[in-house]
């Protein structure tokens, strides 16, 4: 029973973690931004379910208080209207000697400091909320790529393995091309890339907008929760970090205590109003606490890798058209195995920086072997373009001009 409810809990997620090989997926970004799209909208998403999930943890409260008032009125109350701890009962040495049996948990004066919890009723919201936060940049990029990379190198993924003229089916979703489609695909390709040559910038510059758009999310996410939890965020992780003595508070019991007080106030016989004082324990602190504690140390980790690769992208449009060196780096990567660099180099000193991003993203989507094919032709391409451009004259014309032309410049001038 409990491991078909856990099975229902998270059956909502099977649509976002795929393990099945699909031949016409497409690479159109990097895996420092599936780093936000996917692991941290999982993370998100799988923590919203967890502290809405009864079965794993019981009741989110449970109160009592000595009144005639039935207990799930006041646990209803108390959960939305919040609870609260008195700062000076704060105190891990009182509660150690007996003194006090709960930590923040005692009598109160009128005029006593109290930390009200008031949070715990939109956490849910507030994780489903920030995960779609941490898909929309993958969102925007997937409509301003509008599938233009799928519709390029879809079928090529297993042209590698070519044996015959005609198309080989493995199974329902892995194909070998024949010789035929994928002489057809690399010329589409060739024309679609020389056609956009210099056009290829709206491309480029829509992706390195949603990897700033993934960098300055993660940051805002870390103020954003710092501000949902009365600035006890920022400094949660290096709290946790550091050990605490016997005299000392633990941070995780300040921040999401597990028993709290609550005030419920309701008319009496005659009357007049009663005050009823309650004692809740909150079991939902249990998971809150593991929850942010594990998001403070992630959201750290993810604003670093993604900061770190917004300095490689801006070494791309530095180095890419002045380092061969870099290109070769950048190209086995993408697409490992052997090929000629300098059809590279002459590549890569023809377009943009749009270009040669648009051609790394088609690397990668390619196999080594097709990918070569087609970095020859491209090299090709590029080289009948430039000469048709700029005219150039075989060497031995160009030779016997230059010589006649410095030929006339050394004759005496005509003395009139």
């Amino acid at each position: 029973m409990a491991a078909g409810t856990v099975v229902a809990a998270f059956s909502v997620l099977k649509e976002h973690v795929k393990f099945k090989v699909n031949q016409n997926s497409v690479a159109i970004d990097n895996i420092v931004f599936r780093l936000h799209y996917r692991a941290t909208f999982l993370l998100l998403l799988i923590a919203s379910i967890l502290v809405t999930s009864r079965q794993f943890i019981g009741e989110h409260i449970r109160c009592i208080a000595d009144t005639g008032v039935p207990s799930h009125v006041i646990e209803t109350f108390c959960f939305f209207m919040s609870t609260y701890t008195v700062v000076k009962h704060l105190n891990a040495t009182a509660v150690q000697q007996g003194e006090l049996p709960h930590p923040g948990v005692g009598p109160a004066a009128k005029d006593d400091p109290v930390i009200h919890h008031a949070y715990y009723q939109w956490v849910p919201f507030i994780l489903f909320f920030q995960a779609l936060l941490f898909y929309l940049p993958h969102y925007l990029w997937r409509k301003t790529e509008g599938g233009r990379l799928s519709m390029l190198v879809s079928g090529l993924h297993m042209a590698s393995l070519l044996l015959s003229e005609n198309e080989i089916k493995i199974n329902d979703d892995l194909k070998v091309p024949s010789k035929k489609d994928r002489d057809e695909k690399l010329q589409q390709i060739r024309t679609g890339f020389i056609n956009r040559l210099h056009l290829n910038r709206p491309w480029a510059y829509g992706l390195i907008f949603c990897e700033l758009l993934n960098f300055l999310n993660a940051l805002m996410q870390i103020y954003l929760t710092d501000w949902f939890l009365g600035g006890a965020f920022l400094g949660l992780g290096r709290s946790v970090s550091e050990p605490v003595t016997k005299d000392q508070m633990d941070p995780l019991d300040v921040v999401f205590p597990k028993v709290t007080k609550c005030i419920f106030h309701k008319y009496g016989p005659s009357g007049s109003i009663q005050k009823h004082d309650a004692l809740c324990v909150m079991a939902l602190n249990i998971v809150n606490e593991k929850i942010y504690t594990v998001l403070w140390f992630w959201f750290v980790v993810l604003v670093v890798i993604t900061g770190l690769g917004l300095v490689w992208r801006l070494l791309t449009m530095i180095l890419h058209s002045r380092s061969t060196s870099f290109n070769r780096l950048v190209f086995s990567m993408a697409c490992p195995g052997k090929y000629n660099p300098w059809n590279v180099l002459k590549v890569t000193h023809e377009y943009y920086f749009g270009d040669w991003l648009f051609l790394y993203y088609i690397a990668k989507n390619l196999d080594n072997y097709v990918f070569k094919e087609l970095l020859q032709s491209l090299a090709e391409d590029l080289e009948n373009r430039h000469h048709a451009r700029y005219k150039i004259l075989p060497l031995d014309v160009e030779q016997e001009l230059l010589k006649k032309q410095w030929d006339d410049d050394a004759k005496p001038p005509i003395s009139p």
